[in-house]
């Protein structure tokens, strides 16, 4: 069994070591083999340690950091100002080769900015992206980027394909993970020029390119891997978010119109409870910062401890999977044919 160390950002996100703290104990009992270090503030760390029962626990230990990013901090400040928040010194730990990965549900933009600084991308890489894991009709998708980079060239794109392809195939075992690139329309001759050339170089590849996909597949699962620019990726998300709490309230209010009603939604409760579990956002959360010489994963800043401990399983498999090593290994042998086409 390969020994998984991770970083914990204790300090990120709204609701910080009481979450962060109470997410690593469920992580402790349920994923094999791991060993965690809570980065933050010794004090507020060790009493959330011991509330927890943790602190005869040799497989957890704290990490002191003196300052905190704000989840309303720019990631200029972040990277400048505070060099000693958890977040900042997390990074340095995998930098270090002290730990694997790094898990935070802090502000996104710093988590980015400081972790391309940080570790830097791998050589053939022009940018990081966000990589999630969406539910859908066909079993899960992956997307990105869902919010890093709102521009993207042709040439980034095709890098993006090529990470979620390894990621898909990594974790998910995919022997050859198809690839769609998200358009307003599947014939060729929509989209601007930009996307255009995209799906030229994506399609020139030895990836298992399907082609152009349509907003509605994102949760058909139509494709293992929807790539797309962080501006389109992030509103898609948010739209999906917000299509999911909407169904979910009118469904809870019509159950409560009347007496009727209630009686009919206590009959269908096994199966509106099946859902839930299906839908829940906290069972998908933990994003992947794809391209970086290392594993880092983004958490929802409002994460439950539920939410928490899932973006650690996330850290975790991908630590199992050596995801950035694969990805290293793709482009090194992505760029050699390119040099040889070159040659020739």
């Amino acid at each position: 069994m390969v020994k998984k160390i991770i970083a914990l950002d204790a300090m990120g996100g709204d609701h910080g070591p009481s979450v962060t703290v109470a997410a690593a104990k469920v992580a402790l009992d349920r994923i094999p083999g791991i060993e965690l270090v809570l980065v933050g503030d010794q004090a507020k760390l060790a009493t959330e340690v011991r509330n927890n029962n943790l602190d005869q626990d040799g497989r957890i230990r704290i990490h002191h950091a003196s300052e905190v990013v704000d989840m309303g901090d720019l990631p200029a400040i972040a990277l400048k100002k505070k060099k000693d928040s958890s977040m900042r010194v997390a990074i340095n730990l995998v930098k270090e080769g002290a730990v694997q990965a790094c898990v935070s549900a802090g502000n996104t933009g710093a988590l980015m900015a400081t972790s391309k600084f940080v570790l830097k991308t791998i050589r053939g890489i022009s940018r990081p992206a966000i990589c999630t894991i969406l539910p859908g009709i066909k079993g899960h998708t992956h997307m990105l980027d869902l919010g890093a980079n709102p521009e993207c060239t042709p040439e980034i794109l095709a890098q993006f394909a090529l990470m979620g392809s390894v990621l898909a195939q990594s974790v998910e075992g995919i022997e050859n993970p198809s690839i769609g690139l998200l358009n307003i329309g599947s014939e060729d001759i929509k989209g601007n020029e930009s996307i255009k050339r995209a799906s030229q170089l994506i399609g020139a590849s030895q990836l298992n390119y399907y082609g152009f996909v349509e907003g509605d597949d994102v949760f058909k699962g139509t494709v293992n891997v929807i790539v797309t620019d962080g501006f389109v990726g992030n509103v898609s998300l948010k739209t999906g978010e917000g299509l999911a709490a909407l169904v979910s309230h009118v469904i809870n209010s019509e159950f409560k119109r009347n007496w009727l009603t209630k009686l009919a939604g206590l009959c269908a409760m096994p199966v509106l409870q099946s859902v839930r579990r299906r839908l829940d956002p906290r069972r998908h959360n933990g994003a992947s910062l794809l391209g970086l010489n290392g594993i880092v994963i983004k958490s929802h800043g409002s994460a439950d401890v539920e939410s928490f401990f899932h973006a650690i399983k996330i850290a975790a498999i991908e630590i199992e999977n050596e995801v950035p090593q694969r990805i290293s290994a793709k482009i090194e042998n992505h760029l050699s044919r390119a040099e040889e086409e070159a040659v020739t």
